[in-house]
């Protein structure tokens, strides 16, 4: 048989491991790197958008590398009123959102260096049940208020949240006084608290500790307020601006004293803190 005749065996296909190297801005549809997506924090190179990080993800942004100490990791939600309602029980979205994001609890909190400053931190997150406060929540970020003016640290609570858990009912919201106690506790000892509004900061965490520091940093588009766009306009019979509850829309009105981009947080926070200590 002729060498152009002859059949020749396919050659084994071996199937490659598809590697996805870009992610997509939420907000204006560019690809970015995700390298460069990580190395950023999560902050568009094009159009500065911030995309919602992990309460470890902040930790590692804020705090000087093995530092950070962990306080309060065995506090747990409560189920007092064995709530159920239509998609469930709230004893299984507590353990599907332990599954999800590795916590027990909507908050982290600890104490570490921030450029060797030794600090108190609270930090929210979001994906925890919509970084909701609960019992277990405001009974974390009071401990950790004790701590700080045990020791005189500089508080430092990092707020992402749509608000109280009503899973809890009045447990929840009797949050809102007893975190806004301990941090009154600090402003008495002249001991700074410093809140970083993120997006969201919203509901009854709005209405509560996150308002009341010595200074109110946010992220650039950060939507803070209480109440939905569309219950006040429905409320008021009036259309809001465009901007309205975003960060920059509480700066011009004097809801807040600093927006600082993500990258530049540390540094600034340090620089406060700083100013606290002369």
């Amino acid at each position: 048989m002729g060498w152009f005749t002859k059949k020749q065996a396919p050659a084994a296909s071996v199937e490659q491991p598809k590697q996805d190297i870009w992610t997509q801005c939420p907000a204006c549809k560019a690809h970015v790197s995700k390298e460069e997506w990580d190395k950023t924090f999560k902050v568009c190179p094009r159009c500065n958008f911030h995309e919602r990080i992990t309460a470890r993800e902040r930790v590692d942004l804020l705090i000087d590398p093995k530092t950070f100490t962990e306080l309060y990791p065995k506090i747990k939600p409560s189920d007092p009123l064995g709530f159920v309602d239509g998609k469930g029980r709230y004893a299984d979205k507590i353990e599907e959102a332990r599954q999800k994001t590795g916590m027990n609890e909507s908050v982290l909190t600890g104490y570490g260096r921030m450029n060797r400053i030794k600090v108190a931190l609270a930090v929210m997150d979001f994906r925890f049940l919509g970084g909701s406060l609960a019992g277990s929540t405001g009974e974390k970020i009071l401990l950790t208020s004790t701590y700080a003016l045990k020791h005189r640290l500089p508080y430092i609570i990092v707020s992402a949240s749509g608000g109280a858990r009503m899973h809890e009912g009045i447990i929840s919201l009797m949050q809102m006084a007893k975190t806004c106690a301990g941090i009154a506790r600090l402003q008495e000892a002249n001991i700074p608290f410093i809140s970083i509004l993120t997006d969201p900061t919203t509901g009854g965490v709005s209405a509560s500790f996150a308002m009341v520091g010595d200074i109110h940093i946010a992220e650039p588009g950060a939507l803070i307020g209480f109440a939905g766009r569309r219950v006040i306009e429905e409320t008021i019979k009036q259309k809001l601006p465009d901007d309205f509850q975003k960060a920059e829309y509480l700066l011009d009105h004097g809801f807040i004293d600093l927006i600082v981009r993500r990258d530049q947080m540390k540094n600034t926070i340090a620089s406060l803190l700083k100013y606290y200590r002369r």
